[in-house]
């Protein structure tokens, strides 16, 4: 029988094998362990926006998955910077934000200062796409986007516009179909959507470009006039309204989207576990169920694949920025 020689080196070598073997399960634990508390979901809107839709839904389903409760909070201002600021600098690894449209492809054209680097945010996952709904106070005497184009024509400056803001997707959207149609409608911005909705239903505002989740209610129940959508398809939840492509302007279209974004510090081994879960948690019926419901497309992709649809929008977006002259408040 041969006897085995081992050499400092071997023995050192083993030595710190069966010391990481003996570790592995310790690591493992302590990303298993994550979240060790609540997650914090900032929503950089006010409440009553297809974004507070889009958050709850994925929340609700989140924390199940991860096995710790997720909460929305609100926390508006400056088109969004304010909480993108704040996430960006959070280290407690329990906060996470509802990136969209408007902090995302729109405020880094518009600012000439943001305090947020897109360096500071890991893309975790697209949740939905939402489309641009045109709306008018029911009242308006118009059916559909061209009598309404015919009106703005004939009174060139007299009618108005609301938006969740300066540089928000409800201004694009209507700057958009401005420079499409050549029509002069004034612009007055809100801060949020909500505020924004309680004007045009009582008739301070004639239209506004809204995020289907946010106004589908308010059209079924008629205290909204739906005049077209921004899709490049008729939308099931709306079939009789015509799409603004159908209503003259080939090509156009006009959809809202938000994700998930987390700090830069939030270690790999969490964010791959979060992309995970959110991926699936805005699959399941239930959020399924109300997203659709609401006409917003659900997506759930990778966070790789949510990296590259930023940049592609942010290349879209910046010269139709250029033309409009959008500028924040």
């Amino acid at each position: 029988m041969k006897h085995l020689h081992l050499t400092r080196r071997d023995a050192l070598s083993l030595a710190s094998a069966a010391t990481a073997a003996a570790l592995l399960p310790a690591v493992a634990r302590a990303q298993a362990a994550w979240p060790s508390k609540s997650v914090r979901f900032v929503v950089p809107f006010a409440p009553g926006g297809s974004s507070e839709i889009v958050a709850r839904a994925t929340a609700a389903e989140l924390g199940k998955l991860l096995g710790q409760s997720v909460f929305v909070d609100n926390k508006p201002g400056a088109a969004g910077n304010v909480a993108m600021g704040e996430v960006a600098r959070a280290e407690d690894q329990h906060t996470v934000i509802l990136g969209h449209i408007g902090t995302l492809a729109v405020n880094p054209f518009i600012f000439d200062k943001l305090p947020y680097d897109a360096k500071a945010f890991r893309p975790i996952s697209l949740l939905s796409k939402v489309p641009s709904l045109y709306v008018v106070r029911p009242d308006l005497p118009v059916k559909n986007l061209k009598e309404f184009i015919a009106l703005a024509k004939s009174k060139p400056g007299q009618l108005n516009y609301g938006s969740a803001g300066n540089g928000s997707a409800g201004h694009l959207a209507f700057e958009y179909l401005k420079m499409e149609s050549g029509i002069f409608v004034l612009h007055v911005p809100y801060r949020g959507t909500g505020p924004q909705l309680t004007d045009l239903m009582g008739g301070r505002l004639d239209a506004a470009a809204v995020g289907a989740p946010a106004v589908m209610q308010f059209i079924k129940t008629g205290k909204l006039r739906c005049i077209a959508t921004g899709t490049t398809q008729r939308l099931a939840q709306l079939p009789d309204v015509p799409t603004v492509a159908e209503q003259g302007f080939p090509g156009f279209e006009m959809t809202q989207w938000y994700g998930l974004l987390a700090p830069a510090s939030l270690p790999q081994a969490h964010a791959d576990k979060l992309a995970l879960a959110t991926a699936r948690a805005i699959k399941e019926p239930s959020a399924v169920k109300l997203l659709e419901s609401e006409a917003a497309i659900v997506v759930g992709s990778t966070a790789a694949e949510f990296a590259r649809f930023i940049e592609q929008e942010q290349q879209r977006w910046k010269p139709v920025i250029a033309r409009a002259k959008i500028k924040p408040d």
